[in-house]
């Protein structure tokens, strides 16, 4: 092998187990990156090239090539825990060199990183950092995979940061002040609850979380929802839904480059209804008669304000500014994967609603993923303007090639079109809840379509995001975290 220094701090190393390094330096000028132009970025660069590493493989054999891009200080190489092994041609086998559900469980711990005390996540790689939902929702992951210390570790170190209702929307360095999320603090007490059932006990609730216990945060947390927290999430009194600016849920790119979605998202909905009913079972500070009736009061209102009976499925959204009560909020008629939340976590339970959902949404199914927005047109429009220029059809918003530069044509495609490998697997949870038993295998099956891009790219994990439209090329990055840890939670629980 070979090992790079362009300066003393910072090396790269390659080696292979067998074979030989020939030295033969060289360079590429101005070499074009088709993907850069695409994004409207600087496309051309000069490449350096050390040399080649031969090596000769008879049938049936194989070899390791490691990288690493190290500090001065570091001496050893750490190689991969699952190996890529090549045929003699030079191709990838067409499968993992183990199981899917094992390489899920080894790929996992890439993505929890020690802060301080405890632990967070690595929302996805290369470019993302410590999302307050993403490690939230990835705790579940951890939890099904028997994970519970780490678990433990993720839930205390944001649940030490609640304040008024809040908990970060990421962690950068020591900075937590960033706190523009409705959903983060509803998925901690999802987590919290999936927690405690797996270990078969509530022990955790009384856990040391900063100077206070997990069941005293939950509890303050709630109340303060109710009250109104000061980064504006607060509770209609009467319809006990939660009000929600417009970039605060995890289709959180900003508007108007965006999707906007200010006023009562439906998936913070079954999220509160889930907390509430947690509330409702477990509060040590008490109250827990009020938690149920403000349960049973959300899924009241959810199946009365948001289900569009002519179209056979949930509103994405009632919109509305600030102080609007959710009865006077405009249900919109856009066909998203959000409302399988409200199957999942049982705040809609008529088997005939969800068999609705479930078959409108097969609308937005592609292989290995689902698409945040239907193609079809919509009555309630969605104008995307940016710098004063309209960038979309308000009629017709659905886009479904996420490329180009990143304000006028990316960001418009994030979240409206773009497959998601993220919320697949809740489809096919919700497929299972609602046919039990006769549906687990198709349920396995669609769930079994992600198995191939775990073959592809960045190999035993899964891409953020998939293009809408065919071919579906993977495109965010290359491994991103809640993809992992989703499909093997709804994996373990089927395969059961």
């Amino acid at each position: 092998g070979f090992t790079f220094s362009p300066n003393r701090h910072h090396r790269l190393r390659m080696t292979a187990s067998q074979g030989h390094f020939v030295s033969e330096p060289e360079w590429y000028y101005m070499v074009h990156r088709r993907l850069e132009a695409e994004r409207g970025m600087d496309p051309d660069s000069d490449l350096f090239s050390p040399g080649y590493i031969s090596v000769e493989l008879e049938g049936g054999g194989d070899t390791m090539i490691s990288a690493t891009a190290e500090h001065e200080e570091q001496s050893e190489i750490v190689a991969a825990s699952t190996p890529v092994k090549r045929t003699v041609s030079g191709q990838r086998n067409n499968a993992l060199p183990v199981s899917p559900k094992e390489a899920l469980k080894a790929s996992l711990a890439q993505y929890v990183v020690r802060r301080g005390d405890h632990k967070s996540v690595i929302a996805g790689y290369p470019w993302f950092l410590d999302w307050g939902r993403d490690s939230l929702i990835f705790t579940r992951g951890l939890i099904a995979a028997g994970r519970y210390d780490d678990a433990r570790q993720v839930l205390i170190q944001f649940g030490r940061f609640e304040h008024q209702g809040t908990i970060p929307n990421m962690i950068r360095g020591k900075d937590v002040g960033n706190r523009n999320t409705s959903d983060a603090p509803l998925w901690f007490f999802i987590s919290c609850r999936d927690l405690v059932r797996a270990e078969g006990k509530d022990d955790f609730l009384h856990a040391p979380c900063g100077s206070r216990t997990i069941g005293e945060v939950m509890h303050t947390m709630a109340a303060s929802l109710v009250a109104g927290a000061p980064n504006g999430v607060h509770m209609d009194a009467e319809s006990a839904l939660l009000f929600s600016p417009s970039h605060f849920t995890w289709m959180d790119t900003n508007h108007p480059a965006g999707t906007p979605r200010e006023g009562y998202p439906v998936e913070i909905q079954a999220l509160w209804h889930a907390a509430l009913c947690f509330l409702a079972q477990t509060d040590p500070l008490g109250g827990r008669k009020q938690w149920h009736q403000l349960a049973e009061k959300v899924r009241s209102s959810l199946t009365t304000l948001y289900f569009l009976v002519e179209n056979g499925y949930f509103a994405d959204c009632l919109h509305g500014p600030p102080g609007t009560p959710a009865h006077r909020a405009r249900a919109d008629d856009a066909l998203r994967p959000n409302q399988l939340f409200a199957i999942t976590l049982e705040a809609v339970t008529d088997r005939q609603i969800a068999r609705s959902v479930l078959q409108a949404c097969e609308q937005l199914l592609v292989p290995g993923a689902i698409r945040s927005l239907a193609d079809r047109p919509v009555r309630f429009p969605l104008a995307i303007v940016h710098k004063g220029q309209p960038l979309n059809d308000p009629q017709r918003p659905y886009w479904g090639t996420y490329t180009g530069d990143e304000d006028t044509r990316r960001k418009p495609a994030y979240h409206n079109g773009t497959a998601w490998s993220w919320q697949l697997p809740t489809y096919c949870e919700a497929w299972h809840q609602v046919y039990g038993e006769s549906g687990r295998m198709t349920a396995l099956a669609l769930l079994g379509s992600m198995v191939e891009w775990m073959n592809r790219g960045c190999l035993g994990h899964l891409p953020e995001i998939i293009d809408g439209d065919f071919p579906h090329r993977p495109k965010g990055c290359d491994a991103q975290a809640w993809g992992a840890s989703e499909l093997l939670r709804v994996w373990t629980r089927l395969d059961r």
